[in-house]
């Protein structure tokens, strides 16, 4: 019952997680509340990856789902308390697994986002391009050349800023959705000593 309702409760943080981390993603195709930088593909190649919308998204929407209605997705029907125990554990674990590469995924494009910084109009040369490749990251600290990027304007901090949320999120999905397949495998073994223990006894 406990663990009934600890699965619960870790399928309701993945499910606020999940949508945090869609509407993250879609804000960064909007720069400032503008659609014509996406219209344009002015946008780094790494916003249109859907890592947050697809990877930290909709993947994780399924574990969260089957968490928070495990108890339905295998016991429709049945007349007894420890109905489908194995089905249970079998469907959680997948499905947080499936979490597991979702998040991993999100965590890894907002890395590589974060490191090679925004595509944007520089002040120098007037071109298109991504002025802090070459930085690996190091821009991160440089305030003063953040100033480099004309359009779209303060698209410095928007990626920053967003492509952080979507790291911390895609982390904390990371996490909770390990430590649910840890504590489950844990608990299946348990489960099998316990059973093997009292057929023991009873012979």
């Amino acid at each position: 019952m406990c663990f009934g309702n600890c699965a619960r409760c870790t399928g309701y943080k993945l499910l606020v997680l999940a949508l945090l981390c869609i509407v993250a993603n879609i804000l960064l195709y909007f720069p400032n509340g503008e659609t014509r930088f996406a219209s344009e593909h002015h946008l780094s190649k790494y916003v249109e990856c859907l890592h947050g919308i697809l990877g930290g998204g909709f993947l994780v929407l399924l574990p969260a789902i089957v968490l928070i209605g495990r108890h339905q997705v295998c016991c429709a029907g049945a007349g007894h308390e420890d109905c489908g125990k194995g089905c249970l554990m079998l469907s959680s674990v997948l499905a947080a697994f499936v979490g597991i590469l979702g998040s991993g995924y999100c965590i890894i494009i907002s890395a590589l986002g974060l490191s090679q910084g925004p595509y944007c109009l520089t002040t120098v040369g007037r071109n298109w391009i991504y002025p802090f490749t070459e930085s690996s990251g190091g821009y991160l600290l440089e305030y003063k050349k953040w100033s480099q990027c004309q359009e779209p304007q303060n698209i410095v901090q928007w990626n920053v800023t967003l492509f952080s949320i979507l790291l911390v999120l895609g982390g904390i999905e990371f996490i909770l959705c390990s430590i649910y397949i840890i504590s489950a495998i844990l608990r299946g073994i348990c489960g099998l000593c316990s059973h093997h223990e009292e057929f023991s006894c009873r012979t």
